[in-house]
């Protein structure tokens, strides 16, 4: 009886992994994405379904990651890192080229090695840190930043400054949690307002200013570039209080809306349920990343503390870009709605970080045990 006792606690304690609080929201904003996903998706047959086992996969990984100790995925941060640069530097030199960028590398597969880089890189510098912990000195963020820009640096060369966005935003917020003084903060965000437009402007890509002057101004090629951004706040603002009903949106399904199955899946949302059912959506990633700062609070160890941070701050990251590009007040750079635009790669990525997030949540109740 008693082995049979530790046997049900062994197989309990590895299947029943998921944070109770996290894997609702989760799926909460699954099923709206699948309902959204499939009012926009009526004229692209298979993608609903594509979806479903979408989120299958992304449920497994987030399985697989729940079950390991931070202390074990701290071991491998080098092996990730270096593995993923590697990946970077190949998509570099003999990656496939599609629209006009080079972010895809064919290994029976086509796959975007730029999306590991939003784990990847985080962890490494989480492990870093780690290893100084009580003795970090200016040469320590130093070399943060070094471990930070060379992803960095690679991604937004092939370009996808999208990506290249979100991974800065995660890796930074390791170095700030880690201990980054605010004078050196403000100074930082002095002189990024002096580089940016003497020093980054001139350096960007002229499809990528095309991208900021028309979320500035997008009448000024209302037929071209202006396009999506005027189509996708029509959308937004013809939904009113309460939308004009499922599957009822005009925009998306006479194909007024671009890429309305992923990247502006926002928009169709908010034409067919309006105000109300944007303040439930965004209520819901509120309360997602509001739990994973509360996760990320009580961690017991820095390295968790630091790899909790940096994914909440994906999370956020993910919503706030994809939601503002949407209505017109950030550029749009190719970001998709977390767990509720179409496609794999994506969600794959987020459910990691919710597997880590419930990783960090269980290791800290069993350290507490």
């Amino acid at each position: 009886m008693q082995k049979n006792n530790i046997n049900w606690h062994f197989i309990r304690s590895h299947i029943f992994v998921f944070d109770a609080t996290l894997a609702i929201l989760v799926f909460l904003i699954m099923s709206i994405g699948i309902m959204t996903l499939y009012s926009a998706g009526m004229d692209f047959p298979g993608r609903v379904e594509g979806q479903i086992r979408n989120i299958m996969v992304s449920f497994f990984i987030m399985w697989v990651m729940a079950n390991i100790p931070p202390q074990t995925l701290m071991r491998f941060a080098i092996p990730i890192y270096t593995f993923g640069v590697a990946l970077l530097i190949a998509v570099a030199v003999f990656g496939l080229v599609k629209k006009g960028s080079r972010r895809w590398l064919h290994v029976g597969i086509d796959m975007q090695p730029s999306e590991m880089m939003k784990i990847a890189t985080p962890l490494m510098l989480a492990w870093y840190f780690q290893k100084r912990e009580g003795a970090l000195r200016w040469r320590d963020f130093v070399i943060g930043a070094v471990i930070l820009g060379i992803p960095v640096a690679l991604i937004a060369k092939q370009p996808d400054l999208g990506t290249a966005m979100l991974v800065v935003a995660a890796g930074f917020t390791v170095v700030f949690l880690a201990g980054l003084s605010w004078k050196f903060l403000i100074s930082l965000t002095v002189a990024a307002a002096v580089l940016i437009p003497t020093v980054v402007w001139p350096m960007l890509h002229d499809y990528q200013r095309d991208r900021v002057l028309t979320m500035l101004d997008p009448n000024r090629d209302p037929l071209g570039k202006g396009f999506h951004i005027i189509q996708s706040t029509i959308a937004v603002g013809s939904g009113g209080l309460h939308g004009k009903g499922y599957l009822k949106g005009t925009q998306a399904h006479l194909e007024f809306i671009p890429e309305h199955t992923t990247d502006f899946i926002f928009a169709v949302f908010s034409e067919e349920f309006g105000f109300v059912g944007n303040v439930i959506l965004v209520s819901l990633y509120f309360l997602l990343i509001l739990r994973c700062l509360m996760i990320a609070a009580n961690a017991p160890t820095l390295f968790a503390r630091l790899m909790a941070g940096a994914v909440t701050m994906i999370f956020f990251t993910y919503a706030f870009v994809n939601m503002g590009m949407v209505i017109g007040i950030v550029p749009v750079v190719g970001v998709p709605l977390p767990f509720m635009s179409y496609g794999g790669t994506a969600l794959v990525t987020l459910g990691m970080g919710i597997g880590i997030m419930m990783s960090v949540q269980r290791n800290r109740k069993l350290v507490q045990t």
